[in-house]
């Protein structure tokens, strides 16, 4: 039986940018691949790009994106830099995991100076708490995801220590070409160089792992305790 992965983030990029590679390997290895955006990303508008126009773009890039890579995408209502942690907003992301029921989830890492990605990262928790919680009534039945990673995200590294490695040799330049959908990629929306960036990144963890190309995840810390009878 295929297993699902699902990327949620707090905008379509870092969706694509940080954890589309993951989904692709993903994909190719006979799993399914599910994309969460929490905004459009809309208000990363260049000054002469209404705000509103520039959301659409987002939207059909994302659009695009997921073809390319053979996996779904779906894109909530809350407003770019205003993303709220509340309630509503966690089970709102508790009703996407339910939907999809993903077995395997990779979101924003906490250590963060961008405030949407910082609350993202709250709601996700949350929102995998709330999506296992079979009390908690809601129009899909309750649903566990097993694992949990974490973005290597340039906007979230302060305390970010990978500890798992994925080949994405095979699908590296399908992530690549998803990834040219955005303009942002292409430096045409702001001053950072995401294309040579993560281009780069994924060849300095193809060399810190021994692959050609890899993304670097960091699991959740309260997941990692091993517990054994003996070391033999």
């Amino acid at each position: 039986m295929a297993t699902t992965l699902m990327a949620i983030a707090a905008h379509p990029g870092d969706a694509v940018f940080t954890m589309g590679g993951a989904i692709a390997q993903h994909v190719q290895a006979g799993g399914k691949g599910v994309f969460v955006s929490l905004t459009l990303g809309e208000k990363g508008a260049p000054a002469d790009i209404p705000v509103e126009r520039y959301g659409e773009m987002q939207r059909a890039a994302s659009l695009k994106a997921a073809k390319i890579l053979g996996a779904d995408f779906e894109i909530l209502t809350y407003p770019d830099a205003e993303l709220p942690y509340r309630d509503q907003a966690s089970l709102a992301v508790c009703d996407v995991i339910r939907q999809y029921k993903p077995d395997i989830a990779i979101t924003h890492w906490s250590g963060s100076w961008h405030k949407d990605h910082q609350n993202c990262h709250l709601l996700v928790r949350d929102g995998i708490f709330y999506a296992a919680l079979k009390t908690m009534a809601r129009k899909d039945q309750a649903h566990s995801v097993r694992k949990l990673f974490f973005a290597d995200n340039w906007e979230d590294a302060e305390n970010f220590k990978p500890d798992t490695y994925l080949d994405i040799t095979a699908v590296f330049d399908k992530w690549m070409q998803a990834c040219d959908s955005y303009p942002m990629w292409r430096g045409q929306t702001g001053f950072f160089r995401y294309n040579d960036y993560y281009s780069s990144l994924a060849t300095l963890r193809g060399c810190l792992s021994g692959f050609g190309k890899a993304v670097a995840l960091m699991s959740d810390p309260t997941e990692r305790l091993n517990r054994v009878r003996t070391l033999g």
